[in-house]
């Protein structure tokens, strides 16, 4: 069976290892917050979708409002 078709794409960047720290650990602030798991990569789309008032789109991970 064939998986579902996303209109998701990968990309791969680099960020300073300081930054990573830095969002792991909001991420876990933000976790106990929201009362739900939030990760790194999560606040980087967040912030990405704020910063540049993206739409939201359904996806397969499900979007971060």
């Amino acid at each position: 069976m064939a998986r579902p078709k996303s209109n998701n794409v990968q990309i791969n960047i680099s960020v300073p290892s300081e930054w990573k720290t830095e969002l792991e650990n909001l991420a876990r602030i933000y976790s106990v917050e929201e009362g739900k798991t939030i990760t790194f990569l999560d606040l980087m789309r967040r912030g990405i979708k704020e910063k540049y008032q993206l739409g939201e789109k359904d996806n397969e991970r499900g979007t971060i409002s």
